[in-house]
């Protein structure tokens, strides 16, 4: 059984850092694409970065690039998005899904964990 378990949300003040962290089980890291996506109150859900073990690419939304940065330990099917120098903007639910891919199209996801909020107060 594929499970995704996200970690790590919270208040933070903005310019501030957090790091998520998802716990994967039920798949290799090689079978699938993982990511994060995120929802804000009122909002699609969007993808907000993307990691492919197969070839070590990575992927991000427009507007966390050179701020948010994607990273795994294979050993321990681990996944984490260090995220810096937050704005408000970046509040969320912030979801760990696998399936993602460069196009970070929702509709694509194979499977989707639960979320951990991100709040960033100004």
């Amino acid at each position: 059984e594929v499970q995704l378990q996200a970690s790590g949300g919270g208040l933070v003040q903005a310019g501030g850092s957090l790091r998520l962290s998802c716990a994967a089980s039920g798949f290799s890291f090689d079978d699938y694409a993982i990511g994060w996506f995120r929802q804000a109150p009122g909002k699609e859900r969007e993808g907000v970065s993307c990691f492919s073990s197969t070839d070590g690419s990575t992927y991000y939304g427009n507007s966390v690039k050179g701020r948010f940065t994607i990273s795994s330990d294979n050993a321990k099917n681990m996944v984490y998005l260090q995220m810096n120098s937050l704005k408000p903007e970046d509040t969320a639910v912030y979801y760990c899904a696998a399936g993602c891919s460069q196009s970070m199209g929702v509709m694509l996801i194979d499977y989707w964990g639960q979320g951990t909020q991100v709040t960033v107060s100004s």
